[in-house]
């Protein structure tokens, strides 16, 4: 159970690399809702998803066109579960937001698009970006210590001509992820400790996610997108973009779009939703990846969990 004691609530949604072999076992052992959930995704996807999540193997779960469906439904699982045994709660939500993928389960979970065209969606994402990654040797890192004019700077000594190495995932105060170029990210590290920084983490993800590596993936989102039935969200979500809220269907549309190829502002995104009156967070999926996040960005903010059992 939970007892989150403020009154409105910003829900967040996990995004790739919180992902590990055995999540949701726990919603998928005890929550006959649960395993609904997962049953109608596994008939639109053409594969037992929930067997993926359970056992595997790791190099299927981490790859993209896996990774992102098993995160998005195993958020919506949770928060189905609680819709059962804490409506209380869900009824306190009033922003919605989710670290790259997961900005697509905070649509969903704030009515703007049904579950089963969001799974479609979801999927269409993956296998996009999937290839759009398979296209070019490349990643991503998370630096830790370094401030964002640092870390810029460290990019343009890492990359050489023809290379792309940039800032990706703006995380929290001394958390930046950057993307690129594999060649440029093994250079990344030395150049990095040797502007101070505390470390540089390779992160598990098939590509230059949020870079113009992914730009060949924007045109099946597009097209994906206009065919998706997005209606005014109920409550509002907030970008990866542009750090704001929004309603709007077209704006919705044209966010989730360009989200692949913009660097994730999500330390601004928190700020703002704090700004705007969020009391307290509810992270919901797999891991407590935005919960350690949220420490470092508002160590007094009130934060709770439910779905990450592994």
């Amino acid at each position: 159970m939970v007892s989150l004691e403020v009154q409105k609530i910003g829900f967040l949604f996990p995004g790739q690399g919180a992902q590990s072999v055995g999540m949701c076992r726990g919603l998928l052992d005890q929550h006959a809702i649960a395993r609904d959930v997962f049953e109608r995704a596994s008939a639109i996807l053409g594969y037992d998803l929930a067997d993926v999540c359970l056992n595997g193997p790791e190099s299927r779960l981490s790859a993209t066109e896996y990774s992102q469906p098993a995160l998005f439904v195993s958020s919506i699982a949770a928060i189905e579960v609680m819709r059962i045994e804490q409506p209380q709660i869900l009824a306190q939500a009033t922003v919605a937001a989710g670290l790259s993928l997961g900005e697509y389960t905070a649509v969903c979970f704030a009515g703007a698009l049904d579950f089963e065209s969001s799974v479609r969606l979801v999927q269409r994402r993956g296998q996009a970006m999937q290839a759009a990654a398979d296209a070019v040797e490349s990643g991503m890192a998370s630096v830790l210590g370094l401030d964002v004019d640092k870390l810029t700077d460290v990019c343009r000594q890492a990359v050489e001509p023809g290379e792309v190495l940039q800032i990706a995932n703006l995380l929290c105060p001394g958390n930046i992820a950057v993307s690129g170029h594999k060649t440029a990210l093994a250079r990344l590290e030395t150049v990095a400790m040797e502007a101070g920084a505390m470390k540089v983490i390779p992160l598990s993800v098939a590509g230059a996610f949020h870079t113009p590596l992914m730009a060949s993936a924007v045109d099946s989102l597009t097209e994906a997108l206009a065919e998706m039935p997005i209606v005014d969200a109920k409550i509002p979500v907030v970008s990866n973009v542009d750090a704001r809220s929004h309603t709007s269907p077209d704006e919705i549309r044209s966010l989730l779009a360009r989200q692949v190829v913009s660097p994730v502002r999500w330390e601004e995104s928190v700020r703002q939703m704090i700004a705007d009156g969020t009391q307290g967070f509810f992270e919901v999926g797999a891991g407590r990846v935005l919960r350690g996040i949220l420490r470092r960005i508002d160590r007094k903010m009130p934060a709770e969990g439910f779905g990450d059992d592994n």
